[in-house]
């Protein structure tokens, strides 16, 4: 692992840039017109974790999420019809994109996880809500700039100190997920 260094807005992005994924979606994302866009979740952090373990950035990344925010149409098939233009986009990389409407979380997150969930008003609400708490980050494209959404900031990204995120506050799913990153990157932490 490499040493440690104090983390910036600016330096995460450059971490998470680093995986050639990202920056492609990132280019591409404004072209798919979407509501309230983000590039979320384990694409990013689990980027900066293979950069800070020595692999390479793009090394246990099972597919690159993407949050919008369309309240005008809740429907499923909307939004798998969303899904597919995502996916087709970024067909011949060898990667799994997946487009999720954040409006929509509530009407199916209970049925799927048992847990209720409240509805949302905005894309940034979903990444607030991720299960374990340093892995709420999205990046957003806008024009030659890369926007940082982290509300917890960093810090404990970098450091690995993975803990359950008061505002999804679901112990066993915290649990599991957070078992399956330290099986993947052993110098996490788990602080239940």
């Amino acid at each position: 692992m490499t040493p440690f260094e104090a983390p910036s807005p600016d330096g995460f992005i450059r971490d998470a840039l680093k995986n050639r994924h990202n920056q492609r979606i990132l280019a591409q994302l404004p072209a798919l017109g979407l509501p309230d866009a983000w590039l979320v979740a384990g694409c990013l952090f689990q980027t900066v974790w293979n950069v800070r373990s020595g692999q390479p950035p793009e090394a246990h990344i099972k597919d690159y999420d993407l949050f919008y925010f369309d309240p005008t149409d809740l429907s499923e098939a909307t939004e798998a019809h969303v899904n597919e233009r995502a996916q087709s986009c970024f067909a011949g990389h060898g990667i799994t994109v997946e487009a999720k409407n954040q409006a929509r979380v509530h009407t199916w997150y209970e049925d799927f996880f048992g847990f209720p969930y409240p509805a949302l008003r905005s894309s940034r609400e979903g990444i607030d809500r991720f299960l374990v708490r340093c892995t709420c980050v999205g990046l957003k494209a806008g024009g030659s700039d890369v926007e940082l959404y982290a509300p917890n900031g960093v810090d404990d990204l970098y450091k690995g100190r993975l803990s359950p995120n008061p505002l999804c506050h679901h112990l066993p799913l915290f649990e599991k997920k957070a078992k399956a990153y330290q099986e993947r990157w052993t110098w996490l932490q788990i602080c239940a």
